[in-house]
């Protein structure tokens, strides 16, 4: 498969939006670990292979082990995230499949305890954010190196 177009280079000013919104997601008090998770996770449900390379790099450069890492794709199965980390995962998985079922009341009900209002809008965020940078980098077939 061939790229099909640096989207970097033919249109800067869109990347800096993203980017833009990167940085404000950055300045939130969502850790950076569970960020990563967060981007891994809705980088795999999406079949980006340049993001889910890009965010499993960048979790292993903070931190993060293999066995976690390898294990995202099955959360539910095992017992290697926290309760907040898997409450994270679910909504990153309701508002990336948003049209299946619209976030259902469940995985509202399932955030809440282990985010603050903040908290939440700032995960919403960072999910859709994941969510454009997948969309863009499969609609130009953006290669890992």
């Amino acid at each position: 498969m061939q790229p099909r177009l640096d989207f970097y280079k033919a249109n800067p000013r869109a990347v800096k939006a993203l980017l833009a919104l990167e940085e404000q997601i950055g300045k939130s008090s969502l850790e950076k670990s569970l960020a990563e998770l967060v981007r891994l996770r809705a980088s795999q449900i999406n079949g980006c292979a340049f993001c889910v390379d890009m965010h499993t790099t960048d979790a292993r450069k903070g931190g993060e082990t293999d066995r976690r890492l390898a294990t995202v794709v099955a959360w539910r199965e095992t017992p290697f995230f926290t309760d907040r980390e898997r409450a994270a995962l679910e909504w990153t998985e309701a508002v990336t499949l948003v049209s299946h079922e619209h976030v259902p009341d469940s995985v509202w009900e399932a955030v809440k305890p282990h985010f603050s209002d903040e908290e939440i809008v700032d995960l919403t965020l960072l999910v859709s954010a994941i969510n454009s940078w997948n969309r863009i980098a499969i609609a130009f077939r953006k290669m890992p190196a």
